[in-house]
């Protein structure tokens, strides 16, 4: 039974949504976000095959992709399948003339990505990402104290975001040929998005990157150390760890998870996903200050898309073009 949810101030007709694909974990805050969200109505659940949606006690309406998108009445699809599977699925959607959403990364191959773009400048349709981490308290109040200047002009960025293996745990598609797509791909879009939205910089272009197989010997064909290099517009530049080097057991909870650093010409600034402070080191400190915290936007991602459904794009708000950049620098880099 889909949840009820009241709408206050003037009604507007409801977004309707479709989920389709529970191949991954993320997929499962978009639609606890959405059921109660007003201004969207899940319409419809699907997946097929080999998915987490029973473990998490829902029972899909379809079992076939293409028929709910012939016969299901929706505005937007959601999708949550395995990466490999995710540029044929937003395709259909997008010809179909639905608008998507879908958790990073949006597809795996450039030719994929050429294909999307075009299908969006000839019908219009608007495409999201759930670029989750531009929503989270860290990096609002970073990028709060790099665009107010107190570091100067911003000259590098460092991040790192080592993420934890767990074979035997994570998803087996991960280490099966074809359904991955590289690990560049799948971690560092979130860089290329959050970079130019915490900087006002532009990636220019990458530089540099590299992947090997280290950890997972249990697949030799899964490279899962990555390394990058990227040139930022103002000639500045940034460097980047994605490899899933972290350990198993506290891995997600230190403070090297998502740690992302700001250097300008007159200070630094820095915080982590974890981190409950920014510390800022400037040239007018004689030690570093944290700053606190301001708010958390959770579920911005969401209000993004359906903000850019509506044709309403705010000021630095998650776009279609940005979120097609943003994927467009990740496979060129993963493809260097």
């Amino acid at each position: 039974m889909r949840k009820q949810k009241s709408v206050s101030g003037r009604r507007q007709k409801p977004i309707r949504l479709a989920v389709a694909g529970f191949q991954h974990a993320h997929i499962f805050d978009l639609l606890e976000r959405a059921e109660v969200l007003p201004g969207v109505e899940v319409v419809a659940t699907c997946d097929e095959g080999g998915s987490l949606a029973a473990g998490k006690g829902i029972t899909c309406d379809w079992a076939d992709y293409g028929e709910m998108l012939e016969n299901v009445e929706c505005d937007a699809v959601a999708i949550g399948s395995c990466y490999g599977e995710r540029g044929k699925m937003v395709l259909a959607a997008l010809r179909a003339g639905r608008h998507v959403i879908a958790d990073k990364p949006l597809c795996t191959s450039l030719a994929e990505l050429d294909e999307i773009e075009a299908c969006v400048r000839a019908g219009g349709c608007r495409v999201g990402i759930m670029f989750d981490l531009r929503d989270r308290a860290n990096f609002r109040t970073l990028r709060d104290v790099v665009r107010s200047g107190r570091i100067g002009a911003v000259q590098t960025v460092s991040f790192h975001a080592q993420h934890s293996l767990l074979y035997g745990t994570r998803p087996q598609w991960y280490f099966t040929p074809g359904l991955h797509g590289g690990t560049i791909n799948d971690i560092a879009v979130h860089a290329m998005d959050l970079i130019p939205w915490l900087t006002g910089v532009e990636i220019e272009r990458p530089e540099f990157s590299r992947t090997w197989n280290a950890k997972a010997s249990e697949a030799p064909g899964f490279k899962d150390c990555g390394l990058l290099a990227l040139k930022l517009s103002n000639g500045g530049g940034v460097i980047g760890d994605v490899s899933y080097l972290a350990p198993d057991g506290c891995g997600y909870r230190t403070d090297l998870y998502w740690r992302v650093s700001v250097s300008g010409t007159g200070g630094v600034a820095e915080t982590s996903y974890n981190s409950g402070h920014v510390t800022v080191a400037d040239d007018g400190l004689n030690e570093p200050e944290r700053v606190e915290l301001g708010g958390a936007r959770p579920g911005g991602y969401l209000e993004d898309f359906l903000d850019d459904v509506r044709g309403v794009v705010k000021p630095g708000a998650l776009c279609t073009a940005s979120c097609l950049r943003a994927t467009r620098l990740a496979l060129e880099c993963e493809a260097a």
